[in-house]
C-alpha cells in the first residue's frame, strides 16, 4: 500500500472530492446492508405463516427507495473519486512533458524514445487506475467488509461470523504472496513494452532506409520477436493475475459451507431462526465482492507501485542546465566571443573541444569547414548553451551566456540543424513554427529567402499542403530549405546553418546565400559546411580539426597557404569540373 502513502500530497490536494467520494462509498456500503435484513424478515414472516399483502407492498416500497438512493450515490462517488484519479493523470503527464522539454540532448541521447512513451502512456495509466479503481477498492472493501462482518456478529451470532471467517487468514497470505509476485513481472513487462514502443517507433522512422536496402522481413521479424517477448512478460503478469479469483473464491467457499454446516446446528437448537440464518447466508455473500476487490486491490495497486516508481525516477532526473539567479531576460545583441580551454562530453576522456579562441564582430559572416567529428556541431550548439563549457566561457554582447536566460538565449539564435525535422501538418505551419502569428505574406517572403517558394508553389495544395510525418513526402533539399525558411521567419540575431545545404545544389546554395548576404545586413550568420563554396565568401573561416582551430582567415589568405582548406577547394572544384564535363568555368 506504499503506492498511496506516496500519492497523498495529490490526495490532500483534491481532499475535497476524496473525502465526499469516500463519504458516500460508506453511506452506500450502510444502504447495502438492508436488503439481506429485508430478505431474514420476509423469510421469517414465511416460516411463521405472518407474511400479508401489506408487509410485501411496505418493504417493496423500501428495496425500492433503496436502488434508487444507491442509483443516485454510486453515480456522484465516481464523479468525485474517478474524476480527481483522471486529473492525477493529466497532472502527471504535464509534468512529465514539461520535463521532457526543459531537458537539454544529453537526456534524450541516454533514454530511449519508446521508453519516454510507455512512461507517458501505460505507466500514467496504471497509476490513474490505482488513484481510481484502487481507492474506491481499498475503501469498498474495508468498508462492505467491516460493516457486513460487524453487522453478522452483532444481529445475528458473533460465534457463527468466528466460524466463517475461520478461512480468511489464508486469503491474506496467499495474496499478499500474489501481491509481490505481480509487482516483480509488472515491472518486466513494462519493461518489454517500452522496448517494444521503442523499436515501433524507430522503425517506422526508418522505413525509408529499411525498403532502400530490403530489410523489411528481418525488421519484421525482429519485431515479431519483441513482441513476442511483451506476450510472454504479460502472461507471465496474467498468470499470477489469474490466481486472485479462484484462490478467494475456494476460500469464500469454505467460509459458506463452515456456517451453513454450523449454521444449521444453530437453528436446530434454537438459536437462530431460519429467517436470521437466511440473511447471514446472503450476508456472506456480500463479504464475496469485498474479498475479490481485495485481490484486484493486490493487483492495481503493485501495478501502480511499479508505473509510480518509473515515473518518479524519471522525474528525479535534475535538469544540468538551469537559469542563473537573476539572469537577462532580453535577447542578446552584438559580438561573440569563443574562449574555450577545453569541453568533453559526459563520460568521454578525449576533448571535444579545446584551446579555442574566436571573435565574431556582430553583422560578420563565419564559416566553419572540417573533417566530420572535427567539433564544428560541437561549436556552434554551444552557443545555444545545449550544454555548459566546462573549462572557459563564450561572450555575447560582453556578457558569459550563462549570465542570460535559455530563452533569451535561444530567441537570439536561430538553429538550422543537420538532422531536419518537419511535422506531421501544413508547409505554412511547418515554416511558421518559429513565428506561430506571422502573416501569409511573411512566410512567402521567408520561403523566397530560401529559394522553397517556387517548389511549394508546384505542389496541387501549395502552402497548405500537408506534410508527411517528419517530412517524408519531401526530398532531402526541400525539406533543408524549409528548416532554412523556418529559422529566417524568426529573424534571429544569429543564424546558425550547420551543413544545411548540403541536399541543394550549388545554384540553389548561391541563391540562398545571395540572399542571406542581402536581408542579414547587420545580423551575424554562422555556417559549417562540407562544400566549401558554401563558406567562401565569409567574412571569417575557421578549419577545425579535432576540436581545435587549425586555421583562420579569410578565403584569400586560407588560400594563400598549403593547408587543408586549400587542399580541400583545390579538390572540390576539380570534382565540379569533372562533372560538368571538363569545361573550365
Amino acid at each position: 500500500m506504499k503506492v498511496f502513502i506516496d500519492l497523498m500530497w495529490y490526495f490532500k490536494q483534491e481532499k475535497w472530492q476524496y473525502g465526499g467520494g469516500i463519504l458516500i462509498l460508506i453511506v452506500v456500503s450502510i444502504l447495502s446492508l438492508l436488503p439481506p435484513y429485508i430478505v431474514g424478515v420476509i423469510v421469517d414472516h414465511i416460516s411463521l405463516n405472518t407474511l400479508t399483502e401489506q408487509i410485501i407492498w411496505q418493504w417493496m416500497l423500501i428495496m425500492f427507495a433503496l436502488a434508487v438512493t444507491v442509483y443516485i450515490l454510486r453515480y456522484i462517488w465516481r464523479i468525485l473519486i474517478f474524476g480527481s484519479s483522471i486529473r492525477l493523470a493529466r497532472l502527471l503527464r504535464n509534468q512529465l512533458y514539461d520535463h521532457f522539454s526543459r531537458m537539454s540532448s544529453s537526456f534524450f541521447q541516454k533514454q530511449r524514445t519508446g521508453d519516454l512513451m510507455a512512461h507517458s502512456t501505460n505507466d500514467i495509466r496504471a497509476i490513474e487506475q490505482t488513484a481510481g479503481a484502487g481507492v474506491l477498492t481499498l475503501v469498498d472493501s474495508l468498508t462492505m467488509g467491516g460493516f457486513v462482518i460487524l453487522t453478522m456478529a452483532v444481529t445475528i451470532s458473533w460465534e457463527l461470523t468466528l466460524i466463517a471467517l475461520i478461512p480468511m487468514p489464508f486469503m491474506a497470505l496467499a495474496t499478499s504472496k500474489y501481491g509481490s509476485m505481480l509487482h516483480h513481472r509488472f515491472s518486466k513487462a513494462q519493461a518489454a513494452f517500452s522496448s517494444l514502443n521503442d523499436k515501433v517507433q524507430e522503425s517506422m522512422s526508418g522505413i525509408r532506409v529499411t525498403k532502400t536496402f530490403g530489410y523489411e522481413e528481418e525488421d519484421a521479424a525482429s519485431f515479431r520477436e519483441e513482441s513476442d517477448h511483451v506476450v510472454k512478460k504479460n502472461i507471465e503478469v496474467a498468470k499470477v493475475d489469474a490466481l486472485f479469483d479462484p484462490t478467494i473464491s475456494l476460500i469464500v467457499g469454505f467460509s459458506f459451507f463452515l456456517s451453513i454446516v454450523f449454521g444449521a446446528r444453530y437453528v436446530v437448537a434454537g438459536d437462530i431462526s431460519i429467517g436470521q440464518l437466511t440473511s447471514f447466508t446472503v450476508y456472506l455473500g456480500l463479504l464475496i465482492w469485498p474479498m475479490l476487490a481485495f485481490g484486484w486491490l493486490f493487483n492495481i495497486v503493485e501495478r501502480g507501485r511499479a508505473s509510480y516508481d518509473r515515473v518518479r525516477r524519471l522525474l528525479a532526473v535534475e535538469q544540468d542546465i538551469i537559469d542563473e539567479p537573476d539572469a537577462l531576460t532580453k535577447p542578446p545583441q552584438g559580438d561573440v566571443t569563443f574562449q574555450i580551454e577545453a569541453f568533453s562530453y559526459d563520460e568521454e576522456e578525449d576533448s571535444a573541444l579545446q584551446a579555442i579562441d574566436l571573435h565574431i564582430k556582430r553583422g560578420e559572416t563565419l564559416g566553419i569547414a572540417g573533417r566530420t567529428g572535427s567539433g564544428k556541431t560541437t561549436l556552434v550548439r554551444s552557443l545555444m548553451r545545449d550544454f555548459d563549457i566546462q573549462d572557459g566561457t563564450i561572450l555575447f554582447d560582453e556578457r558569459p551566456i550563462v549570465r542570460y536566460t535559455l530563452d533569451a538565449i535561444r530567441t537570439a539564435v536561430g538553429y538550422v540543424p543537420q538532422d531536419h525535422f518537419l511535422f506531421s501538418a501544413t508547409l505554412a505551419d511547418n515554416i511558421s513554427f518559429a513565428k506561430p502569428n506571422a502573416s501569409y505574406a511573411e512566410i512567402i517572403e521567408a520561403a523566397r529567402l530560401a529559394s522553397i517558394h517556387e517548389d511549394i508553389l508546384q505542389f496541387d495544395e501549395g502552402y497548405e499542403t500537408m506534410v508527411g510525418e517528419r517530412g517524408v513526402t519531401l526530398s532531402g533539399g526541400q525539406k533543408q530549405r524549409i528548416s532554412i525558411a523556418r529559422a529566417l521567419l524568426a529573424d534571429p540575431e544569429i543564424l546558425v546553418l550547420d551543413d544545411s545545404l548540403s541536399a541543394v545544389d550549388a545554384k540553389t546554395e548561391e541563391q540562398i546565400l545571395n540572399h542571406l548576404r542581402e536581408n542579414r545586413r547587420g545580423k551575424t550568420t554562422i555556417i559549417t559546411a562540407h562544400r566549401l563554396s558554401a563558406i567562401k565568401h565569409a567574412d571569417q573561416i575557421i578549419v577545425m580539426e579535432q576540436g581545435t582551430v587549425m586555421e583562420h582567415g579569410t578565403h584569400e589568405q586560407l588560400m594563400s597557404r598549403s593547408g587543408w582548406y586549400r587542399s580541400m577547394y583545390d579538390h572540390q572544384q576539380l570534382e565540379t569540373l569533372v562533372h560538368k564535363g571538363g569545361e573550365s568555368s
